[in-house]
C-alpha cells in the first residue's frame, strides 16, 4: 500500500492508510510537533484514537520516554503456534477431528484460564521471571497479585482462539498483556511524568504526552519496569499456551512458536541514529521477522513476514484497529446480527451475559 503524507507539521506524518478517524489525526499531529519526535511520524492502517498517542502509531524520540506512547497494557501482544493436526483429513470418510473434540478443548480451556477480570484465586502461578524482579517500588508492591494474574487473558479485545490454516492445520493463537501489573506501572509513571514535566513548564500540546528524560533515573526506571512488564506479558502468554497445549497434546505442536509485543518502546538505529522508538499497537518488521496480524472475530488472522521497511521505522499494523469505539458500537450495532455472524464458529455466538462478563 503507497502511504500518504502530511507535510504542515514540524515533522512530517506518513500514514498507511486512506481514511483516519479525527481524533486519531489530531494526536498524530500533535507527536509531530513534539521538540523531542526525531524524523517522522509512523500510523499504521489499523489507527484509531487512544490516550495520547494514537493506537496503531509509531514514533522515535531523542532523549526521552513517554509512558503513554507506550500504552497502559505494557507488553500486550500476541502469540501463535502451529501443530501437526489436520483437520481437514479424514479416515473412511469420518472427520478425524470431530466439532465435538474441538468444543471438549474450549471447555477445558475456559475452565483452566481464568477471562475478564479474573485471576488464579486460590493459587500463585509459577515462573522464572519473579526471581529478576527489579527493585522498584510500584513493581514490588504488585508482585503479589501478578503472581496470580500470571496466565490469565483478561478482557476487552483479548482472545484465545484455535484456528484453522489454509492447508487445514490447527493453529492456537493468544492475544494478551501485561494485565493489573502493566497497568499500575503505567499509570504510576505517567503520573510522574506529568509532574516532572509541570515543574520544568515542558513544551508538550497536553498532559497526556507527559514523558520523562533517559538522563533522569526516573526515565530509567521506568524503562528497566517497562522492560519487566514486557518479561511477564511474555511469560503470562506462555504459561496460557503451556496449559493449551497439554489439553490438546504437546506432542501435537512441533513446528514455530511466535511472540510479537506490540506496546513498548526500545532504544534502536535509524537513518543513522540511535533513538527511542515507541510502538503502541504496532508490532517489529525488520527483514525476515514473523509476525502476526490478528482478524476480527470470524475473519481470518495472518502470519506475516517483515520487510524491513525503514520509512515505518520497521514497523507493521498489530491488527487490533477498529471503525468505533466500544460504547458506539453498543449504542449503534444490533447483537443479534453480529451473533449471526458468527454462526458455524465452534464456541460462538455468546451470550448478552457472556459478552457482558468479558468486556468489562
Amino acid at each position: 500500500m503507497n502511504k500518504n503524507v502530511i507535510t504542515t507539521e514540524r515533522i512530517p506524518i506518513k500514514l498507511w492508510l486512506d481514511d483516519i478517524e479525527d481524533g486519531a489525526l489530531a494526536q498524530a499531529k500533535n507527536l509531530a510537533n513534539l521538540p523531542f519526535a526525531y524524523k517522522h511520524i509512523a500510523i499504521m492502517p489499523d489507527a484509531h484514537q487512544g490516550y495520547g498517542m494514537c493506537i496503531g502509531g509509531v514514533m522515535a524520540t531523542e532523549g526521552i520516554v513517554s509512558p503513554n506512547c507506550v500504552g497502559v497494557d505494557i507488553g500486550c501482544g500476541m502469540c501463535a503456534i502451529k501443530s501437526d493436526i489436520n483437520i481437514t483429513k479424514k479416515y473412511k470418510g469420518v472427520t478425524l477431528i470431530a466439532d465435538s473434540i474441538i468444543k471438549g478443548w474450549l471447555s477445558d480451556i475456559r475452565e483452566q484460564i481464568p477471562v475478564g477480570l479474573g485471576k488464579h484465586n486460590k493459587t500463585a502461578q509459577e515462573s522464572g521471571i519473579f526471581k529478576f524482579a527489579p527493585d522498584i517500588p510500584i513493581i514490588q508492591k504488585e508482585l503479589t497479585s501478578a503472581r496470580k494474574q500470571l496466565g490469565s487473558l483478561g478482557s476487552g479485545n483479548h482472545f484465545i482462539e484455535i484456528q484453522k490454516d489454509e492447508d487445514g492445520f490447527i493453529w492456537v493463537m493468544i492475544h494478551s498483556g501485561s494485565r493489573n501489573l502493566g497497568y499500575k506501572t503505567a499509570e504510576y509513571y505517567h503520573d510522574a511524568a506529568k509532574g516532572w514535566c509541570k515543574l520544568w513548564y515542558s513544551n508538550i500540546p497536553n498532559s497526556d504526552l507527559s514523558f520523562l528524560p533517559l538522563d533522569l533515573d526516573l526515565g530509567q526506571a521506568y524503562i528497566e519496569a517497562m522492560n519487566f512488564c514486557l518479561k511477564f506479558a511474555r511469560a503470562s502468554r506462555n504459561n496460557m499456551m503451556g496449559k493449551i497445549l497439554k489439553i490438546i497434546g504437546e506432542k501435537r505442536f512441533p513446528d514455530m512458536h511466535i511472540d510479537v509485543h506490540h506496546n513498548y518502546a526500545t532504544m534502536e538505529n535509524h537513518f543513522g541514529k540511535n533513538v527511542m522508538v515507541h510502538r503502541k499497537g504496532a508490532t517489529l518488521a525488520r527483514k525476515g521477522t514473523i509476525g502476526i496480524i490478528p482478524g476480527s472475530m470470524g475473519t481470518n488472522s495472518y502470519i506475516v513476514e517483515g520487510l524491513g521497511n525503514p520509512e515505518s521505522f520497521n514497523s507493521c499494523s498489530h491488527g487490533a484497529g477498529r471503525r468505533m469505539g466500544r460504547s458506539q458500537a453498543t449504542r449503534e450495532l444490533d447483537l443479534e446480527v453480529e451473533q449471526a455472524k458468527m454462526e458455524g464458529i465452534i464456541g460462538g455466538p455468546r451470550t448478552t451475559k457472556e459478552l457482558d462478563e468479558l468486556f468489562v
